[in-house]
């Protein structure tokens, strides 16, 4: 803590002495949510101050984004530094080095080629996805020729992905067995050095007919699997590890007689997967497929989208503990009144192989400008899947949120 402390004095001393030449923008927000099968127990007591700064001197930009969040519910100050960058400008093509969250892709909700920077699941899906990214040091190389851009990402050290805590009302065991289980970690850890980086690379056209990317990537899978042994002693030994993951994908959208077909899919080469049979360690390692076809269009002045999402894993056993086939379809509908300062909001996940579904209504009201009040709720429909799982968690929230 007293770390970060220091870091944030630096900067506040840094701002101060640059004075106007630097850009200060960022957000303060609080965010109050409470659970309504559970006599409107508080879920989210929260309070963030986003402090976003913009420094341009030349053909060298530098942009820093640290966070103050306070919980209230367990009086703790938490501070990050969300991205931390430098942009270096050149005639056809540029460098941004540092701490950064890097966006691919077209789907809305899900991550399909969006994988490059890890992600912070420790309140679900709920938070913006701006906010689920989490900054990766990485270098990034873009070069443009024509409509054309050509991507090269290096990413020099490696960041899981973020779950939820024990005790957190979104943590689930996925290890359910009546004998005891013991952990070993001692494979658990991807080091620090060169030959532990990711690379990724991705080629975009930007056209007037269509706009598509096509992308390739060498990275760790950000969630690790467990590998489970049974012992003698009638105890479950868990070792959880880190693979590669390779992977190639592509997306695209285009505009069609007044709305938008948007497309997008990664291939995953031998990807680990949860499985009952004790004599593969719990484990089997299957190519898999993820990819969703959207349609975007504006009705009687409502903007609609509907997305078909599917997971496919090839190669297919029983033991497995995923569907081979896994179906999902999300729907969105907003609709904007009183000359753009009032706007409702209708999205929602349906889960077609179990039956469950996340239903998030939202109301958001502009009282000035950068000054906005959102209600919302989170309903989780169904006994299992994805989100039937939480069916407890059932959520009313209010943000308060000022823009400067």
């Amino acid at each position: 803590m007293k770390r970060k402390i220091l870091i944030i004095f630096l900067l506040l001393t840094a701002a101060i002495m640059l004075n106007a030449q630097i850009i200060h923008h960022g957000f303060v927000r609080t965010y109050l949510g409470a659970l309504i099968d559970q006599d409107g127990e508080y879920s989210v007591l929260q309070n963030t101050f986003d402090w976003r700064l913009d420094y341009g001197k030349g053909d060298v930009a530098l942009y820093v984004n640290p966070v103050f969040d306070y919980n209230a519910l367990n009086d703790n100050l938490d501070i990050t530094l969300s991205q931390a960058y430098m942009d270096i400008y050149f005639d056809n093509f540029d460098l941004r080095i540092g701490k950064q969250q890097i966006i691919w892709g077209k789907a809305d909700g899900v991550f399909i080629t969006d994988v490059i920077s890890p992600r912070d699941l420790s309140e679900f899906i709920l938070p913006d996805f701006e906010e689920i990214r989490i900054g990766t040091n990485a270098v990034k190389f873009d070069y443009y020729l024509g409509n054309s851009t050509f991507e090269a990402v290096w990413i020099p050290t490696f960041q899981a992905t973020i779950t939820p805590r024990k005790g957190s009302i979104w943590y689930k065991n996925m290890l359910d067995f009546s004998m005891p289980i013991v952990y070993d970690y001692h494979n658990y850890d991807v080091g620090n050095k060169l030959s532990e980086s990711e690379i990724a690379l991705k080629y975009s056209y930007l056209g007037s007919a269509i706009d598509f990317e096509l992308m390739a990537a060498y990275m760790w899978d950000d969630n690790p699997a467990m590998h489970i042994y049974q012992q003698p002693d009638t105890t479950i030994l868990v070792k959880p590890e880190y693979h590669r993951l390779p992977l190639a994908g592509a997306s695209f959208s285009k505009a069609v007689g007044g709305a938008v077909v948007r497309g997008e899919g990664a291939y995953y080469f031998e990807k680990r997967f949860a499985a009952e049979d004790f004599s593969v360690n719990g484990v089997q390692e299957k190519d898999y497929a993820h990819y969703l076809i959207g349609y975007d269009h504006n009705w009687f002045g409502m903007n609609v989208s509907f997305q078909f999402i599917q997971e496919y894993i090839l190669d297919y056993e029983d033991d497995i503990r995923n569907d081979e086939f896994s179906n999902t379809m999300t729907f969105l509908i907003t609709e904007d009144f009183l000359r753009e300062t009032l706007r409702l909001e209708f999205f929602t996940y349906y889960g077609i192989n179990n039956k469950d579904a996340l239903l998030r209504p939202k109301i958001s009201y502009d009282f000035a400008d950068g000054f906005e009040i959102q209600l919302g709720a989170n309903i989780f429909v169904g006994d299992e899947g994805n989100f039937g799982q939480y069916d407890e968690n059932d959520m009313v929230y209010l943000k308060v949120r000022n823009d400067f």
